[in-house]
Formats: C-alpha cells, structure tokens, sequence
C-alpha cells in the first residue's frame, strides 16, 4: 500500500532519497518515526554542549544530526548541520553563534512537519531488528570471524543490516561484508567494533 508523502514533497523534502537511503517506504517511515522519537534527547545534546562549551562533543551531535536529516530526505537541514559541524572543528565560534539558533528553529519545524508519522506508532518493518538484537548480532559476527568462518559471518551481516545504522555506518557495514568475501577477517572485525559502538 502506498503512503502519501506530498505533505513533505511540498515542504523539499526529497522524500525519493529518503527511501533510498532507508531501503524502501516501509523502512523510511520507520526512519522518520525514530527521527521525531529522538528529538528531546538530541535537542538537549546540543544545546548542553554548546552550553558547556565543549565542541568536541557539539561536533559529534550536529554531525550525527547531519547524517540523519540526510538520511530522511531533508538535504537542506544536513547542510545547516554540516555548517554547524564545520565551524564546531575549526572552532569558529561566530560561524556557530549566527547559525545554530537557525538551525534548531528548522529542525523544530521539520518535527512538527513529521508529527503525523511520528504520532503514528506504526510497527517497524519485519526485518527490522533492535539496539539489543544487534548487539547480540555483533558479538556472533566477531566471534565467527575471530574462528575464520566466512559463511556465518556473512549471515550474521545480513541480519546485522536490518539494525536501522545512519549512512556512513551502513556504508562501513557493506565494506565489511566485502572484506569477508576477500578473507580479510581482521580488517572486517575492526570495522564490526566500530560500528557496535554506534548501536543504540
């Protein structure tokens, strides 16, 4: 059944790369429903730092900010973010204090645009898996790849894939199941760390 996303097609945002990023209308409105879910959370996260002046951490939010406004179709708002994400490395403060307030006012009317589906409780997508299932997953896939067994593993990062990762994890996730393919079990594990981290 299709979803009538015009509402946000009217507002540009770019609903098609959304989808594609996400993996398909199921999956993207699950990537929308999270994205409403979590705005106090990283509401607070950034205005915290930059409270406490500390950019090291600023930059992480905002970059993550950056990657999943990317990620649901609004290339406007990561570009804000991208700015913010900038000038928090080369800290340039000014830079920061004439666009962060910007920033948040779009990023508080992109989640009010979004309330609908945010509201909507709709069950994720039967592939979907949670912050413990993949857990659970990632320590499998190092275990299989610490004993060189290429087919588990490549089982295990299949099933690792239905965790909803930002971009650059997914990416990082494809390249480890490229290295499991060319044998390359070490390089693969360091990536799987890496993005266990970023688990929720």
């Amino acid at each position: 059944m299709g979803y009538d996303f015009e509402f946000l097609e009217k507002a540009g945002i770019d609903t098609g790369l959304g989808m594609e990023y996400t993996g398909g209308q199921e999956k993207y409105i699950s990537a929308l429903s999270r994205y409403y879910r979590n705005y106090e959370k990283n509401l607070k996260n950034v205005e915290d730092s930059l409270g406490s002046n500390n950019l090291e951490d600023y930059m992480t939010y905002v970059h993550a900010l950056k990657s999943n406004s990317k990620m649901v179709g609004n290339v406007k708002l990561a570009k804000a973010f991208e700015t913010l994400e900038l000038a928090a490395r080369e800290k340039h403060m000014d830079t920061i204090n004439n666009n962060h307030e910007k920033t948040l006012d779009m990023y508080k009317e992109f989640v009010l645009l979004i309330k609908p589906i945010g509201k909507a409780n709709m069950a994720p997508p039967a592939d979907e898996i949670t912050g413990e299932e993949a857990r659970k997953i990632s320590k499998q896939l190092l275990e299989a790849l610490d004993d060189f067994d290429d087919e588990k593993s490549s089982q295990l990062i299949g099933k690792l894939s239905g965790y909803p990762f930002r971009i650059t994890q997914k990416e990082k996730l494809k390249t480890a199941a490229s290295l499991v393919s060319d044998f390359d079990y070490d390089s693969a594990a360091e990536i799987i760390r890496e993005i266990k981290e970023t688990i929720e």
